[in-house]
């Protein structure tokens, strides 16, 4: 629900932005029966915690990877210690260095998703030696290039 920018409504209704999705949609986006979805709505509700998370959530808009290669960008995934200050600042440090812009940046969230990673889409060719130069961040474990 949280990757989806779903939120639940006083009424339990659930909302993707100001698009209301019947539970039977969901249900069959995730497998299990519409009464799951619902029951998760109410479990939600009753949670004065879940509900103030959950009444506030939104969409984070489209993700330009999947489009790299048509708009002539590059996405870099970068796997690093999700502990570590200043990984973000970094890479684009570098990228900024190499003549890059980068068109978006999306991190996710160590503590809700396993492996979380930083996805950066930039503009243009990422060069050798940045690739290089991002390596050798500490805290970066991987990179990988979408094109």
């Amino acid at each position: 629900m949280i990757e989806c920018g779903m939120r639940v409504s006083d009424n339990l209704k659930i909302y993707v932005g100001d698009v209301e999705v019947d539970y039977l949609a969901i249900s069959r986006a995730v497998g299990v029966d519409r009464r799951v979805v619902k029951q998760t709505a109410e479990q939600i509700r009753r949670s004065p915690y879940l509900y103030s998370i959950f009444a506030r959530t939104k969409p984070l808009g489209t993700s330009l990877v999947d489009l790299v290669s048509l708009l002539g960008y590059t996405a870099i995934v970068v796997e690093a210690d999700p502990k570590s200050p200043g990984v973000m600042a970094g890479v684009a440090e570098i990228l900024s260095r190499h003549g890059m812009v980068v068109r978006q940046a999306v991190a996710e969230d160590p503590e809700m998703v396993p492996d979380a990673k930083m996805t950066l889409v930039v503009e243009g060719q990422l060069t050798g030696q940045a690739m290089e130069e991002l390596h050798g961040l500490e805290a970066v474990k991987s990179i990988k290039i979408l094109k």
